[in-house]
């Protein structure tokens, strides 16, 4: 791979953190852009009371210097505002308490009083996570589990976006449906019929990668397969329960003859008529559109309990709710289109280089001039 990163923090921690190892050389950074693409994170229909709290705003400790990269890692850090206000109970036992004031340690100790979670909720990682790691306060499973996580996954992948973008190379995403609602000017009203039931929904989503260029992953192995990496990375995204490209799973309802891109020329250029296999074939980018569509489950933390067990006990309950959105289908897009980013930069720098602006410039230059000749 030419490009790494791992991401640490949780919900409610002090900061969420990033470093990102293979950014080449020379490539100045559009901080606004970052930022906006958190902020898209953040909004759309459905949101909860966290997003008001909240202002995520990207800082870089190392790897960029004067708003270029240095071709070293680069470190980010996103501060979470509701630390303060939660006064992060997984770490709360370590604070001591005689070289703060009275009344914040009064109500420390207070939170620290409070019961476990021990209450699953059904569709989530907790009864996995506790049985795993043989946990008996679900707080453990919730805090790293929180799609909260994907914060600095859109900073990365935005950073992604801001070198691609030198090579024309762009990224959007677009809700086509909510629950059974595909019309978008009833979206609000749809979800908001929804959130006042305490109920949540999920949806339908379309990645639109355009002017990918020809030849990006491989044929060779079946971890080399672009269209492989990119669903992994969507599929990690919490929520989303599946993955298509181009046709999908439609492909099915026809004949070769009916759904394959038949090739065309005209005027020296080769071209499909038609983009059903979603701008990748063999695990390569074939020169259009690369098109991506997931569908996003209803978030399971809902103010309208599902029946469920205690941990420990197996008491019969109903499940844990925390402040949460009852839809972030929009936001679920922005994650999308950055992870999808993160890919796609990994298979260019691959492909033509990976240690500065220079050379890979030159190298993406040469490559399409072949190709025109072709």
């Amino acid at each position: 791979m030419a490009i790494r990163f791992l991401t640490s923090g949780e919900s409610h921690g002090e900061k969420l953190n990033a470093i990102i190892e293979g950014i080449p050389f020379g490539y100045e950074l559009d901080f606004d852009f970052i930022n906006s693409e958190l902020a898209s994170r953040q909004s759309g229909y459905g949101r909860g009371g966290r997003m008001k709290i909240e202002k995520d705003k990207i800082k870089i400790v190392s790897g960029v210097r004067f708003s270029t990269t240095t071709a070293s890692p680069i470190s980010i850090e996103i501060s979470n505002n509701d630390w303060q206000n939660w006064l992060y109970p997984m770490s709360v036992e370590k604070i001591d308490f005689n070289k703060i004031d009275k009344e914040l340690a009064k109500e420390i100790k207070e939170k620290i009083k409070e019961k476990k979670i021990t209450k699953l909720r059904p569709a989530h990682a907790d009864y996995a996570g506790a049985v795993k790691y043989n946990f008996d306060d679900i707080r453990y499973v919730l805090e790293r589990s929180s799609a909260r996580e994907t914060t600095t996954r859109v900073a990365v992948g935005a950073i992604c976006q801001n070198i691609l973008k030198y090579y024309n190379i762009t990224f959007k995403s677009e809700v086509i449906s909510i629950g059974e609602c595909t019309n978008k000017k009833d979206f609000e009203n749809y979800i908001k019929n929804y959130q006042k039931d305490g109920d949540s929904l999920g949806g339908i989503i379309k990645i639109i990668i355009k002017n990918p260029p020809i030849g990006l992953g491989s044929y060779t192995h079946w971890d080399k397969k672009l269209d492989g990496k990119l669903a992994q990375a969507m599929m990690s995204i919490p929520a989303v329960k599946s993955v298509e490209i181009g046709l999908g799973k439609d492909y099915a309802k026809y004949s070769g003859s009916n759904s394959h891109d038949e090739i065309f020329e005209k005027d020296g250029k080769i071209y499909h008529k038609t983009n059903n296999s979603g701008g990748i074939e063999g695990g390569m980018t074939n020169g259009e559109d690369i098109i991506i569509e997931i569908a996003m489950k209803p978030i399971p933390t809902m103010k309208k309990a599902l029946n469920s067990v205690e941990i420990k006990t197996h008491k019969k309950t109903t499940a844990h709710f925390e402040r949460a959105d009852n839809c972030a289908v929009e936001a679920c897009g922005v994650v999308a289109r950055n992870m999808s980013a993160i890919i796609i930069l990994d298979a260019f720098l691959e492909k033509f280089g990976s240690d500065c602006k220079e050379d890979i410039d030159l190298a993406f230059q040469n490559y399409q001039k072949r190709i025109n000749e072709i």
